[in-house]
């Protein structure tokens, strides 16, 4: 479940007027909501591989993993139809690939210089039974080249947060745009408070118990709730 990006903008203006420190507009907002979005997914993999690398003694060891795992499957993505034009197939959004496949075969990884020194022997040219593939940023040079089409599963890179708004010229207030105007965090919705401190820290605020953010999220949640009654 994603977070709700209006909750949390609202959640850290509520604790800035609260704070008195001032006002964050809708910009400023979606700029430092991507940034902490981004810092948060990146951490998932460093906090992954610095356990995968610790001893396996903890008793919660299997458990951390796991839960590593599932934040991270947010951003899973299979495409059983990736389609392949001319040996190249172009991922939208892509953060790390995890596999490439054909009619149920496995496609052989190959690294820049393999790929091209293979093409230019027809001795060791892949072929649709023995299928291979080099990645070039979120290009793929698929061999052989009369493959059309690919599974690919891989994780995509979050879509950025925004809170979409309209101007009320004679209130001058931002009003919230909800629908496509609008995106939601991508972060696990367990993130939701850190994704709130790290907002408020770019802002220059230090809250130090989450317990704070906690109640300021739950008098937004019941302002939504009025609003709507």
């Amino acid at each position: 479940m994603a977070i709700n990006v209006d909750t949390v903008y609202k959640t850290v203006l509520l604790i800035l007027n609260k704070e008195q420190r001032g006002y964050m507009t809708p910009d400023e907002f979606n700029k430092m909501g991507q940034q902490v979005q981004l810092e948060i997914f990146e951490k998932y993999f460093e906090d992954l591989n610095q356990l995968i690398r610790s001893p396996q003694t903890e008793s919660d060891y299997a458990d951390r993993v796991t839960y590593l795992e599932e934040k991270i499957s947010e951003f899973e993505t299979t495409n059983s139809s990736q389609a392949v034009s001319n040996g190249s197939a172009v991922l939208a959004n892509l953060h790390r690939l995890n596999t490439v496949a054909y009619n149920g075969i496995e496609l052989q990884s190959l690294g820049k210089k393999e790929y091209y020194n293979i093409i230019r022997s027809p001795l060791t040219k892949p072929t649709e039974t023995y299928p291979a593939y080099t990645q070039e940023g979120s290009t793929l040079k698929i061999l052989p080249t009369s493959i059309t089409s690919v599974e690919t599963t891989f994780l995509t890179t979050p879509v950025p947060p925004v809170w979409g708004f309209t101007v009320d010229n004679n209130l001058q207030i931002f009003i919230y745009s909800s629908g496509s105007a609008s995106t939601n965090f991508g972060l696990h919705s367990s993130e939701q408070t850190e994704v709130i401190l790290r907002i408020l820290a770019y802002a220059g605020i230090i809250i130090r118990d989450p317990q704070v953010v906690q109640i300021a999220q739950a008098k937004v949640q019941q302002q939504n709730i009025n609003e709507k009654s």
